[in-house]
């Protein structure tokens, strides 16, 4: 069984918590929990959600 992976903040060094989290893009809202530091609030974005879910956003907003 694979074990999740756990993230640091580079700045503070603190493990990254998952937050909702509300992306602005071409004047709509999108919210998803990602991962964010709880000291300085930096969010993390996975490789996975970028190429994945947040690309196939972008192109159905684009294309209306």
């Amino acid at each position: 069984m694979a074990e999740e992976r756990k993230w640091l903040c580079a700045k503070c060094g603190v493990e990254l918590k998952p937050r909702k989290t509300i992306f602005k893009y071409m004047g709509r809202n999108i919210s998803h929990d990602v991962p964010v530091c709880p000291k300085c609030g930096k969010v993390f974005i996975p490789r996975d959600l970028a190429e994945g879910r947040m690309a196939e956003v972008e192109e159905q907003l684009e294309d209306k």
